[in-house]
């Protein structure tokens, strides 16, 4: 007798579908911070998430020291991911990617912890470059530009890298949307992925007993000279220039800075994400942010003790671009690599049946 699959798609796969049930998709990113899932079935140029679920779980934690995902960084992430699987099973996804960003990128032993990964969950983690990272973001924020502006600046702020996409929007029309653009048609002019984000940069500058003005500073300059090096997104600095560009953050730092802005009692994605902000408004919640200590963030609603040492170097990014490509306007994305990854997934299988009606309907046959 063979040996049964633990892979929860095959499990989903082998269940079957009822005649009219809507066909699932499971989109899952594992980053150096956190691990996230989203469930969605298509619905109209989009989708309707099902289920979803997201956990900090510090798989980077000391690997910019070490080389390595430590032990324990493994079996949080493997705790987290075991739930995941267990969501793609229950929820009978038709097709899942699951994808590993930068711990998994450049650590030593991330080919030991992957394929702990597909023993102990079935879940196949695929490591994507830098490139179909900025991609993937990219495509999950696409509804969120605004076609009246000529440009605009994507910012994934992760755990581990930094990924800004700089789009040209004088191309596209206003017809962009996210069912007929996939992430590897996307606009963009030019791209950068940093190796440094929230984690790595926090563990760069520790922050002592209580944030300090030259702490922060120290950040934002740090940051600003891994952007400044680059050149292949000069050709649109005109048109930031003119004020004729907006930002679009996807983060969780960038989000947190929104629910802080907004005075929520408690996290709602549903009033932060595509909500506007000024560059002045990000800046005014980051200064209030860098007046509480580390203990007084997490008790912020919005933040927690999870993101409670993390939030200012988030913020230090974000001045920092700003800094270096300034925009009056921001918009707030509580999306980004999942969301490219559903959309993806979609967009393939429904060229693929349009390929299939075109070939039956020319006589073709096999």
């Amino acid at each position: 007798m063979g040996e049964a699959s633990n892979d929860p798609a095959e499990h989903a796969r082998g269940a079957g579908h009822w005649p009219n049930e809507p066909r699932t998709y499971a989109a899952l990113d594992l980053g150096t911070n956190n691990c996230r899932l989203l469930i969605a079935t298509r619905a109209g140029k989009g989708f309707r998430i099902v289920d979803a679920y997201s956990r900090i779980v510090r798989l980077g934690e000391g690997l910019s020291q070490s080389g390595s995902l430590s032990a324990q960084a493994m079996e949080r992430a493997l705790a987290a991911l075991g739930i995941c699987a267990d969501k793609i099973a229950r929820r009978r996804a038709f097709q899942v990617k699951a994808v590993a960003t930068h711990a998994c990128r450049s650590a030593d032993n991330a080919g030991e912890f992957i394929d702990s990964v597909a023993r102990r969950t079935g879940l196949r983690l695929t490591v994507i470059s830098p490139r179909e990272e900025a991609q993937l973001s990219v495509a999950g924020c696409l509804n969120l530009l605004d076609h009246d502006a000529d440009a605009a600046l994507v910012l994934d702020v992760g755990g581990g890298s930094t990924e800004l996409s700089w789009l040209d929007l004088r191309t596209t029309g206003p017809g962009l949307d996210q069912q007929n653009l996939t992430h590897r048609r996307a606009p963009i002019a030019a791209w950068l992925s940093i190796p440094v984000g929230v984690v790595t940069l926090a563990e760069r500058f520790p922050e002592g007993d209580a944030p300090s003005a030259d702490w922060y500073r120290s950040m934002v300059e740090a940051m600003k000279r891994e952007i400044a090096a680059f050149s292949h997104a000069e050709s649109l600095r005109p048109i930031f220039t003119a004020g004729r560009a907006h930002l679009v953050g996807t983060s969780g730092a960038i989000t947190s800075l929104a629910g802080l802005h907004l005075g929520l009692a408690r996290y709602d994605r549903n009033q932060v994400d595509a909500l506007w902000m000024t560059r002045g408004q990000c800046e005014a919640a980051a200064l209030r942010l860098a007046a509480l200590t580390a203990r007084q963030r997490a008790d912020q609603p919005c933040i927690g003790a999870d993101r409670a040492d993390l939030v200012l170097a988030g913020a230090a990014i974000l001045q920092a671009v700003q800094e270096l490509w300034p925009c009056e306007r921001v918009r707030v994305a509580d999306r980004g690599l999942r969301e490219g990854l559903l959309l993806s997934m979609m967009s393939q299988r429904h060229r693929a049946r349009g390929a299939r009606r075109r070939f039956v309907s020319s006589g073709g046959h096999g």
